[in-house]
């Protein structure tokens, strides 16, 4: 990426110059919008409606970022243009609306969601990586023993593998990254079938289906009704309710593999939870292939200067670490880019298996996981700062105080 300065003066510039009376001023203004976002490389634009005009703001590196303002008489023009661009009905701005921006071959894939609030309706763009971006598990840049083992174990006939995180922790991401590795390794000999709410990102050799509420077409029943379509590879967006949860479990013992996604906050947390949600410990114990829970933090710019001060460590069991300084490169902020940290806990030893059936809290299956080998997400934080490559601050940001 370029030199960034946020919120950028070339775009503020080229957004002053738009005219608003002119009849092309909404569908120039969101082109703008998009084309600025892209060249960002923000995950999400916000446009949010304020008593004096729309505020413009981009997510980089997980963080808001201020990006401008539009006047107070075009929101509802400008909100009604992304609207034709997602199909979505341009007389309702009374109900949220959700829809996917189509995007030329190769470009970004985009998705819209509205959602009306006092001053008029809310608009958030989530941009998707571009087609050639992390096409493979080899581009998540994972820690190279969860990715062997992860490449390894999609070639499994059976089993579960569950992807934990919460929202912006890139779950979705490697999730398709796995399915693209699903299609690049069986070359169309495995039936790979995925039911997704919404579906997010086409991916060619995949039949992909999306749950429709209104028509009955929930997550449960279309799992159940999957299941008569001679599936090999199952991938259910996400587990949100035990008959979900349950039916995908079942499947993964009933000669499927199912790749999900899941809420929690570790992976021995996944455990926790399932359990918490009735699932049967046999099932976890037996369905289970792998839990890998990530999470992604920014990445120092090369701006940043070294420091062993305590105060810094902010309590962090580290002897060295790097702190942001800011410059041109990174607009100021001490950071460019993210990287992931990851954890993951295959139920594979004795003493693993035997707490999942007997139930045992969540923190000592993850001191159980430790023992059996597993590199927990704090001890690769505590790394990386080592390394130079986040902050202190930054940990504490994304994985909080304890």
């Amino acid at each position: 990426m370029a030199s960034l300065t946020l919120p950028s003066r070339k775009f503020l510039e080229d957004l002053a110059a738009k005219v608003p009376g002119r009849p092309s001023y909404a569908t120039e203004v969101v082109d703008l919008i998009l084309a600025e976002a892209r060249a960002l490389g923000a995950s999400d634009a916000h446009l949010q409606p304020t008593a004096d005009g729309l505020e413009i703001r981009w997510r980089i590196d997980g963080v808001l970022q201020p990006g401008g303002n539009l006047p107070l008489g075009v929101a509802a023009n400008v909100i009604a243009r992304l609207k034709v661009l997602a199909d979505l009905l341009t007389y309702r701005t009374d109900v949220p609306q959700e829809g996917r921006i189509r995007a030329a071959p190769g470009d970004v894939e985009m998705r819209l969601s509205l959602f009306p609030t006092l001053y008029g309706e809310k608009a958030v763009i989530r941009l998707f990586a571009a087609s050639g971006r992390y096409l493979r598990l080899d581009d998540l840049q994972l820690p190279a023993e969860i990715q062997e083992t992860l490449r390894r174990l999609l070639g499994a006939t059976s089993g579960a593998i569950i992807l934990s995180g919460p929202a912006g922790s890139g779950k979705t991401t490697t999730i398709y990254a796995c399915l693209r590795e699903l299609v690049a390794s069986t070359e169309g000999r495995r039936n790979l079938a995925t039911l997704e709410d919404p579906i997010e990102v086409p991916v060619a050799g995949v039949a992909q289906s999306q749950v429709n509420h209104a028509a009955g077409f929930t997550l449960e029943t279309g799992l159940r009704s999957l299941l008569r379509q001679d599936p090999e590879v199952i991938v259910v967006g996400e587990i949100r309710d035990p008959a979900t949860a349950e039916m995908a479990f079942q499947a993964s013992l009933t000669g499927h593999l199912v790749l999900t996604t899941f809420h929690a906050g570790s992976a021995a947390g996944v455990i926790g939870r399932l359990s918490d949600m009735g699932i049967e410990p046999y099932l976890l114990r037996s369905g289970t292939l792998a839990i890998v829970s990530q999470r992604l933090v920014r990445k120092l710019c090369t701006c940043a200067r070294a420091t062993t001060n305590p105060t810094h460590l902010l309590g962090l069991a580290v002897a060295r670490a790097c702190l942001p300084e800011g410059c041109d490169l990174c607009g100021g902020t001490g950071y460019r880019g993210r990287m992931v940290l990851a954890e993951m806990l295959v139920p594979e030893s004795n003493a693993l298996g035997t707490a999942i059936l007997a139930r045992t809290d969540v923190e000592r299956l993850g001191r159980l996981a430790v023992e059996a080998g597993m590199i927990d997400l704090w001890a690769r934080a505590r790394h990386a700062i080592e390394e130079g490559l986040t902050s202190p601050a930054e940990v504490r940001r994304v994985l909080g105080v304890t």
